[in-house]
């Protein structure tokens, strides 16, 4: 069973795959959009989908499905919305198993790849020691992200690791915006930085003075942040033992 379209974030500039998209091959499905609030409704309606599956961060509002289409694409197929907001990784990728059964997929594969995620979510114990400040990077702002808010931070600190809480978060509660000269509002040993295309790169927000001058970005310790990595095990997997291998090279600042 494999999925006919792909809608959100899928395709890199260059063309390369977005690592959104995990191990979908864009070469093989239609592409409905690439970015926020783009969908193809005509393309949809003519490939006679039997279901379209997404996430949602606010219930009842598919992820990346533009509210102006929403009643269309609803009346073209069922829809399946899995939460991910006050979930943990686990619970989300748990739920998507639940659902790709349901359908009949072939799972062969998924013992193996959940075991691997097991393994590496025990090895994160041993950083418990690191205050770790998880980020995204604009051009007039920084993003302190709300952990409770994010299924792969709730799975981090699960397994144990020290993520900095804002003392203030925005209205919907998904982090609190900096202005970049406030960029030290928050100690950290570790700085992890969103990886999506939408967000600066360290290159850019290294021009921020503030930013630059930060104990852990001045040790070396900022490392990728996989936002939104694929809720399958295998994902998971990848994204915590690449997560693991970059904190064994961290250590606690003075």
């Amino acid at each position: 069973m494999r999925p006919v379209a792909v809608f959100g974030p899928h395709k890199l500039k260059d063309g390369s795959k977005d690592p959104q998209v995990g191990n979908v091959d864009i070469t093989k499905v239609q592409g409905l959009g690439n970015v926020w609030d783009e969908f193809n409704v005509e393309q949809y309606i003519a490939l006679q989908p039997d279901l379209l599956v997404s996430s949602m961060y606010i219930k009842g509002t598919l992820w990346y499905v533009p509210e102006k289409s929403k009643d269309t694409v609803e009346q073209v197929a069922p829809t399946a919305g899995i939460m991910l907001t006050g979930r943990s990784a686990t619970q989300v990728i748990g739920k998507y198993e639940e659902l790709a059964r349901s359908l009949g997929a072939d799972m062969q594969g998924v013992p193996e790849a959940k075991a691997r995620m097991e393994a590496a979510t025990k090895e994160l114990a041993q950083f418990k020691n690191l205050k770790i400040l998880m980020m995204s990077g604009g051009p007039d702002a920084m993003w302190v992200v709300n952990p409770p808010e994010y299924p792969d931070i709730v799975h981090l600190m699960d397994a144990g690791l020290d993520v900095v809480k804002p003392a203030k978060v925005d209205e919907g509660g998904f982090f609190q915006t900096l202005s970049w000269e406030n960029a030290d509002e928050y100690d950290a040993d570790v700085i992890l930085y969103d990886t999506r295309t939408q967000s600066l790169k360290p290159e850019e927000m290294m021009k921020k003075p503030t930013f630059a001058k930060l104990p852990a970005v001045k040790a070396g310790q900022l490392y990728p942040w996989n936002a939104e990595a694929p809720y399958s095990y295998q994902g998971y997997a990848a994204f915590l033992e690449g997560l693991a291998a970059n904190l064994k090279k961290a250590k606690e600042l003075p």
